[in-house]
């Protein structure tokens, strides 16, 4: 193979890292005929077989694990140069990525996305609503909305602030059931839940708030699902201050229990940051999600 062909190299990746043709072939935006004949050409060129079908999953072979890490290599070569082209890119246009949690992304992000767009029209904002952490490194996003702070050195990291997230019921809910104001009313009223696991149960309990599994209602580990039903009179949820001050019919209870104080920050590569295109965006973001 005298020439590489990085189409094949990222079908070759993408495929022995999620182990499946079709995740692959999602995640790199493309039909999974189209994925599975960059596999078969890498293979062809290569002269050797690199995966073993197993049910709907694709196994590395031998050959394959060990020609993995130098494709490795590669890919993360033309990741770092494709960071460094962007980089020097002074023009203020063209689409930048932003991931977020999905409540950030469906109810925090949109008014900052618009009042952006007035400003600067030739920008289009990618919003990417994802509950993990999006990896910088490899171009996931351009700019992540976090709430924890990255390890990374080569990523850039702004504490943009410490939020708050308090307790809320429907109207309808209070209505109903009353206002609850302190840990020991909350022992025999509706929540809405997270996981069917215990570990949101356990979250509330470290809080303060002697509850068991026999309190929920319901349960979404979606925050935006979790909040509509909370809406429609469901049981007590948590959500982000801002949030739930803005959006009528929405009461806060439990008021005596403290508030869950955690951290915003702006974050994007080293690289990407002297992009035009990314600092404005950054610094846009920056201020609108700032205390106000």
């Amino acid at each position: 193979m005298d020439q590489m062909d990085w189409n094949q190299l990222r079908a070759f990746l993408e495929t022995a890292e999620t182990g499946s043709l079709s995740a692959a072939a999602r995640k790199l935006g493309l039909t999974q005929p189209t994925l599975s004949r960059q596999v078969a050409a890498i293979e062809r060129d290569l002269g050797v077989t690199l995966f073993e079908r197993v049910g709907k999953a694709m196994a590395l072979t031998t050959t394959g694990m060990d020609l993995l890490e130098h494709a490795r290599a590669m890919g993360a070569a033309a990741e770092a140069l494709g960071l460094a082209a962007n980089g020097r890119s002074q023009a203020v246009g063209g689409v930048v990525s932003v991931s977020a949690t999905d409540a950030v992304a469906a109810l925090l992000l949109p008014p900052l996305v618009r009042q952006l767009h007035e400003q600067e029209p030739g920008i289009a904002i990618e919003v990417i609503s994802s509950n993990a952490l999006s990896d910088l490194l490899r171009r996931e996003a351009d700019i992540a909305i976090r709430h924890v702070k990255p390890e990374q050195p080569d990523l850039i990291a702004r504490l943009v602030r410490e939020a708050t997230a308090c307790f809320y019921a429907s109207e309808d809910f209070v209505r109903a059931h009353g206002h609850p104001r302190t840990s020991s009313d909350a022992t025999h009223l509706p929540f809405v839940g997270a996981d069917r696991v215990g570990g949101y149960l356990g979250y509330l309990q470290q809080h303060g708030l002697p509850l068991t599994e026999a309190n929920f209602s319901c349960y979404a580990d979606h925050s935006v699902a979790n909040f509509e039903l909370m809406r429609n009179g469901l049981g007590i949820g948590a959500m982000m201050d801002e949030i739930a001050r803005n959006t009528p019919g929405i009461v806060r209870v439990l008021n005596d229990v403290p508030p869950v104080v955690f951290p915003i920050w702006l974050v994007t590569h080293r690289e990407l940051h002297t992009a035009r295109r990314i600092r404005v965006v950054f610094d846009a973001l920056a201020r609108g999600l700032a205390p106000t």
